[in-house]
């Protein structure tokens, strides 16, 4: 179907609606709250253009009305004259004749004076009547003819206002279907710039809400989404759903100052998102890895089977470490990792991070670059085990 053809058989609101949206793009205004200007000036000025078409189809109704009288005297004078022209056409035998004759002639004359001073206060100008012809000594046929001239007009006028209140009724009814059009096209623009500030305030809610939660700098979640993942997975531990343990690794950047120191803080920045993306890679996707802050990070295993499992797990830890060093020519960094795990090593959850930094402690303490687990003893501070 053509594109026209299928303009045409849209809706009349719809191509309104679209009709006015292409007069505000032709005019350069773009954009949904000057679209809703444009649609309420549209709407004002046709309200205005309703009141006047209104206004005027009452006028045009008193009008009809002021014809109908006109017209309804005419008819009365028309019986009058009828009544007239049969006693004209009766043969004038005795004077009965001509009394009755000279009342019809003044009854006709009557209701042509009665016409006259009904036309002579019309609301609007209208050609009056020959004065001559409102005596009943009056030529009879230019009476008759000025009846007929005054039926002809009105009648004439009467079709012409019967036309124009049909036309400005059809007026009235298409400036409704606009103004609805409008108003919906109003509406509509509203709901379109709620929805979109809505999407807008959870999108900056969202993004509050994820920079609240993790680092700025590497991506990774911080100590607050740490603790809150924490408490999730040890929920689920209470409801005996799994994981059956968790531990948590704390991870130390040894000699890590020293890279600020000498090579400047750009570098260690570079190096903290580098080893941060490793850190992401080597853990499994079910687990956390949070940078607690400055060169702090811990990892949250969710699930494991085992010590072994979870010094593996640190072991490619320090790789990442190692291997970003190298990768990035610094010789200077390593990591001390101290192990956590809960409920076999820890009583509370809580104290899962603390137990695990206390441990790191410890590493450093016996060398630097390497790992080690808390104690098993239920003690309130955690002795290491290397």
């Amino acid at each position: 179907m053509p594109a026209d053809e299928d303009a045409v058989d849209r809706p009349l609101p719809h191509r309104i609606l679209n009709t006015v949206q292409a007069l505000a793009r032709r005019a350069g205004i773009r954009g949904p709250a000057p679209l809703a200007a444009v649609a309420l000036s549209l709407l004002l000025i046709g309200l205005l253009f309703l009141a006047v078409q209104v206004r005027t189809i009452f006028s045009v109704q008193l009008h009809q009305e002021y014809i109908g009288l006109v017209l309804e005297a005419v008819e009365r004078a028309d019986a009058a004259r009828s009544a007239s022209v049969v006693l004209l056409g009766t043969p004038a035998s005795d004077a009965q004749h001509h009394i009755a004759y000279r009342q019809a002639r003044i009854e006709f004359a009557a209701r042509l004076g009665s016409l006259h001073a009904l036309i002579g206060s019309s609301p609007v100008p209208a050609p009056p009547m020959p004065a001559d012809v409102l005596s009943p000594a009056a030529d009879f046929r230019a009476a008759s003819s000025a009846l007929d001239s005054v039926y002809t007009y009105w009648r004439t006028e009467r079709d012409r206002a019967s036309a124009d209140l049909r036309e400005r009724i059809v007026s009235v009814s298409h400036t409704l279907i606009a103004l609805s059009a409008i108003v919906f096209g109003v509406l509509i623009t509203a709901i379109g710039m709620y929805a979109k500030r809505n999407r807008q305030l959870v999108g900056m809610s969202h993004e509050f809400e994820h920079a609240s939660l993790h680092d700025a700098m590497t991506g990774l979640p911080n100590r607050r989404k740490l603790f809150a993942s924490l408490e999730e997975s040890a929920a689920r531990l209470a409801n005996g759903a799994e994981p059956a343990r968790i531990a948590v690794l704390y991870i130390d950047l040894d000699g890590f100052k020293r890279v600020n120191d000498t090579h400047g803080h750009r570098i260690g920045d570079e190096f903290l998102i580098a080893v941060s993306r490793r850190f992401r890679q080597t853990v499994r996707s079910g687990d956390v890895v949070a940078r607690i802050g400055g060169d702090e990070f811990a990892v949250l295993v969710r699930e494991f089977s085992g010590d072994k499992e979870l010094a593996a797990i640190a072991q490619r830890i320090i790789d990442c470490v190692t291997e970003t060093d190298m990768q990035m020519r610094l010789s200077l960094v390593r990591a001390s990792i101290g192990i956590a795990s809960y409920p076999d090593r820890v009583s509370d959850y809580w104290r899962l991070v603390a137990v695990a930094d206390d441990t790191m402690y410890t590493v450093k303490r016996n060398g630097k670059n390497n790992y080690a687990f808390a104690s098993l003893a239920p003690a309130a501070s955690a002795s290491a085990s290397i």
